[in-house]
């Protein structure tokens, strides 16, 4: 049972009669008393009144998954075998970003009634709503009745891939070096294609001698990055990655990069293997190829959060190992920027890029050359000095990254992922992966 705010306005009513009645002759508290106690029976019969909120049936519609950030049209459809008037609520917890208003109810016997309740998610991770909540109104309007009915929904929100937009110009670089134009290479790494006849400035050591007295004219192999590599991307989700890098949070951030590289590495015809770790697996995608791997990937990055502790490194390489035996990159997605906290990354970093080539790949924060440049006050100048004592910290640091024989690769969160992809596209040209 529930009040309206037409019974404290039918209670502060009874001023009229007790002042009337007082004038009467009549005892006030008496003439109060009375008061309260009608009003509280009508309360009592117009919640008795109002339709049984138990008996109406729910059922949803809801999206399986959402990108973050967007707009989700979920529906809820009730019917009641009995007229009810009154108002529903849907249980969405806050980030799910439901409307506040309550839905309004007319429900006719036996005919349903369909209401939009929009969603924008702002963060990621599985959304549930395990009931909704609906008040019946008496004929009165002073009281009703509320039940909670259970009806399950859930949407999976999913990495927006933002990252998505400098997809289509590296693609085309891709096809320059897979062959499609003219822009043909040779280098370490690299397998055999086709041949064709020479032209004056190629390159006179790819010419095919025994092609060239078969076909009476001088031919020319041409050759194309090789295939079927094997890339790892592994992203840190240890206490690093829950730092706030301009709008967002480093781990976002490092899965758009984790996207963009495994898309362009797919249409490349290269194998990609995701490992999140820290201290444990928090997600795993291998032996998945094709159209099925972005899916695959955006599925098992959704739920994952930071976790506020100091990431294994011996085991998340124990771990890189166990995906392929010999991989070709290694991305490792991770925030060291610290020479003490980086002490256990840089002892394990060695014994993986002695066997493969490592990338390390880290978000900073852009603000950093604004708090720097500004000297204004007192504050702004103590603040500019821990921060360039940051900046020095971080550069003592990718010097010991390649000094292990990996490659540092630093930037902002909106420009580290194509930075990583043309790295990555570098290395295809170069013949060495």
């Amino acid at each position: 049972m529930y009040l309206t705010g037409r019974f404290p306005l039918l209670v502060a009513l009874g001023v009229i009669p007790v002042v009337v009645l007082a004038v009467a002759g009549v005892d006030a508290w008496i003439t109060a008393g009375g008061w309260i106690v009608l009003c509280a029976v009508l309360a009592g019969v117009d919640a008795a009144s109002a339709a049984s909120p138990r008996a109406v049936r729910v059922q949803r519609d809801v999206p399986r998954r959402a990108l973050l950030h967007s707009t989700v049209i979920t529906t809820v459809a009730a019917r009641s075998p009995r007229r009810l008037r009154g108002w529903m609520r849907d249980g969405w917890q806050p980030t799910a970003g439901a409307p506040a208003s309550r839905l309004l109810l007319r429900l006719q016997p036996d005919q349903p009634q369909s209401f939009e309740v929009p969603l924008r998610p702002r963060r990621r991770g599985e959304l549930v709503s395990e009931f909704v909540v609906i008040r019946s109104a008496g004929p009165l309007g002073l009281a009703g009745r509320q039940g909670r009915i259970a009806v399950r929904g859930a949407v999976r929100v999913l990495p927006p891939f933002t990252a998505r937009r400098h997809l289509p110009s590296r693609l085309a670089r891709l096809r320059e070096l897979d062959g499609a134009t003219s822009v043909l290479i040779r280098g370490q790494g690299t397998e055999f294609d086709s041949l064709r006849p020479y032209v004056r400035g190629d390159d006179v050591r790819s010419i095919d001698w025994r092609a060239t007295a078969r076909a009476g004219t001088t031919m020319l192999r041409t050759w194309r990055p090789e295939r079927d590599r094997h890339v790892v991307i592994v992203i840190d989700t240890g206490r690093t990655s829950a730092a706030r890098v301009d709008d967002g949070v480093r781990l976002d951030a490092e899965m758009e990069a984790a996207l963009l590289l495994a898309a362009l590495a797919a249409e490349a015809g290269d194998h990609v293997h995701l490992l999140m770790f820290d201290r444990a697996v928090r997600a795993r995608v291998s032996g998945v190829d094709g159209d099925a791997l972005l899916p695959a990937l955006v599925d098992a990055m959704a739920a994952v959060e930071p976790s506020l502790i100091d990431t294994d490194w011996d085991a998340t390489f124990a771990q890189v190992r166990s995906l392929t035996v010999r991989p070709s990159l290694v991305v490792l997605l991770t925030a060291q920027d610290d020479p003490a906290a980086a002490r256990g990354f840089l002892g394990s970093l060695p014994s993986l890029a002695a066997s493969t080539r490592v990338l390390v790949g880290t978000v900073t924060d852009t603000g950093l050359a604004v708090r720097v440049a500004a000297r204004a006050t007192v504050g702004e100048i103590y603040r500019a000095a821990a921060t360039e004592q940051t900046i020095a910290d971080a550069d003592l640091v990718t010097q010991a990254v390649n000094r292990a024989g990996a490659e540092a690769l630093a930037a902002g969160a909106d420009d580290l992922p194509p930075r990583l992809a043309d790295r990555y596209l570098a290395l295809k040209a170069a013949g060495r992966l």
